[in-house]
């Protein structure tokens, strides 16, 4: 049973050797473990301080690609190099190594597709009181959006198995975080959850700017992801504004002409008519999304397949060190 541990970095040569140093050397039921470190970029070295440190494998962006991207690009290294388990881990140190083997062990055990650490808001010291009431806001919206019941959906420590990485295809340029968990609860995968502590932060996050820009980011994310996979839904809650205003419309005139034979409400009937007709218009293209979303989900299989069959085919596995 091969383990791969695989860590983002952008501009991380600094932070880097403390959090390889943090690294287990040995996991319960865990044959092989190798680190990965998937360089997005950087211009301060961080490629070889990984090389000094020891890491295994090095993959390199020739130029900031962003966090979602060097996660799949990680995602497809680490499958090419016969994972079995991949853990995700933040450079900057944030996540202590001694809870991978907690990680581990569910997927290890068949009870989980992917195990999510929960860094227990409540009990971050340095986040402020309105980052805790956004950070769980958040999740709970995720929760909703996803069938799912992750407490901390924008943690990045997680693991995943071989299975699930093959499946997993990030849509989004941001962060990784949201897309995984709604894709893995639209497919049927089961999330676990594992509480963690924390290390103190040694430099400001580079993926939230602001929170501004962090709410707006993740809020544009969730409602893409949500729309790609529940199109007929999203165009129906569009639609329904513009049917029913229509209708009340109608209704208004239709009541006053049959009760005061009044044709005070003559132009109701129009603009009704055209509220009805763009409310159609949207509920059709929600029906035409929805029949594009099932050939998706047919080509996702597929891609799935050959994916896998590469894979098994691929006795000596090699990687493109520079993307």
């Amino acid at each position: 049973m091969k383990l791969i541990i695989q860590i983002p970095c952008y501009n991380e040569a600094e932070s880097l050797p403390q959090t390889v140093s943090d690294l287990p050397t040995h996991v319960p039921g865990i044959d092989c473990i190798e680190t990965l470190v998937i360089d997005d970029g950087s211009t301060d070295g961080t490629a070889d301080v990984a090389h000094s440190l020891g890491i295994d494998h090095v993959v390199q962006h020739r130029q900031n690609m962003g966090l979602a991207r060097a996660f799949q690009t990680g995602l497809d290294a680490a499958l090419r190099l016969g994972a079995d388990i991949i853990v995700n881990t933040d450079a900057d140190n944030q996540y202590p190594g001694r809870y991978i083997p907690g990680l581990v062990a569910p997927v290890l055990a068949g009870k989980a597709d992917i195990v999510i650490a929960n860094r227990q808001i409540d009990e971050i010291v340095h986040f402020s009181l309105i980052k805790k009431v956004l950070q769980k806001l958040g999740s709970w919206t995720v929760r909703t959006v996803s069938g799912t019941d992750v407490p901390d959906a924008v943690s990045g420590f997680r693991a995943y198995s071989r299975d699930t990485a093959l499946r997993l295809n990030i849509l989004t340029n941001f962060s990784y975080t949201l897309d995984t968990i709604i894709q893995a609860g639209k497919q049927g995968l089961i999330i676990e959850s594992i509480p963690v502590d924390t290390n103190g932060p040694i430099r400001p996050s580079r993926l939230q700017r602001s929170m501004g820009h962090f709410i707006k980011a993740q809020a544009s994310t969730i409602l893409r992801l949500y729309a790609f996979y529940e199109p007929l839904r999203t165009f129906t809650y569009i639609a329904l504004p513009f049917i029913l205003t229509g209708l009340y419309l109608w209704g208004r005139f239709f009541y006053t002409y049959l009760t005061r034979a009044s044709n005070q409400f003559i132009q109701s009937v129009t603009i009704g008519t055209g509220l009805l007709l763009v409310g159609l218009f949207i509920f059709l293209f929600g029906v035409q999304a929805d029949i594009t979303s099932k050939h998706r989900q047919m080509t996702q299989e597929t891609l799935y397949r050959l994916k896998k069959l590469e894979l098994d085919q691929n006795k000596n596995p090699q990687i493109n060190t520079n993307n």
